[in-house]
């Protein structure tokens, strides 16, 4: 929980009474590799904050592919956020990667907090921005990047996605094909 504590700290300057209440709605959860979270169709009622291992979150086209959105490793927060807000059927999947230690809350305690603690509101708002930023950025990447550039730039930015994933989680991130990923891998030295 120390991981958590730290997160949240770090947003906003909790007492040790409101950090006592925040945390007393989190749930603690250990799961293998390959578990589904929150499948489509169901409401996500879970926000989870990742301690150890791997979240993704990722939705399944009419043809039958993955194209994952985000990806949540150790100190982030997943869930499928649209749906969370407005407690509606999820079209959205998220699944462990790895074996992967959590913290959940689920959408009515994290309502209750909104209206009860001030601060748990700045802590909301301060998320929302930060999803909304990596929303924009990673649209601003598909729309205007080409496969190798957004390759290039992962491995700027976020290169623990390509350490220590697999190449199909990769491409299904850069919503390119395996054998795409393995040329521009050939030609970009790492």
């Amino acid at each position: 929980m120390k991981n958590l504590i730290t997160y949240l700290q770090n947003s906003v300057e909790f007492t040790d009474e409101e950090l006592d209440k925040v945390l007393s709605y989190f749930h603690y959860e250990k799961y293998e590799k390959g578990v589904q979270l929150t499948n489509s169709g169901t409401n996500s009622h879970k926000l989870y904050f990742v301690s150890k291992g791997c979240v993704r979150i990722f939705y399944i086209n009419e043809a039958g592919q993955d194209a994952t959105r985000y990806i949540a490793f150790e100190n982030q927060f997943a869930t499928a956020l649209v749906n969370f807000i407005d407690n509606s059927s999820s079209y959205e999947y998220l699944q462990t990667l790895e074996v992967t230690e959590a913290y959940w809350i689920t959408h009515n305690d994290f309502y209750n907090l909104l209206e009860s603690m001030p601060k748990w509101e700045k802590f909301y708002r301060k998320y929302l921005e930060l999803a909304y930023l990596n929303n924009t950025a990673r649209h601003f990447e598909m729309v205007t990047m080409d496969a190798s550039e957004r390759y290039k730039r992962l491995l700027s930015q976020n290169p623990i996605i390509v350490r220590r994933l697999p190449n199909k989680i990769v491409a299904t991130y850069l919503n390119v094909s395996q054998e795409t990923l393995s040329r521009i891998k050939s030609k970009v030295l790492i």
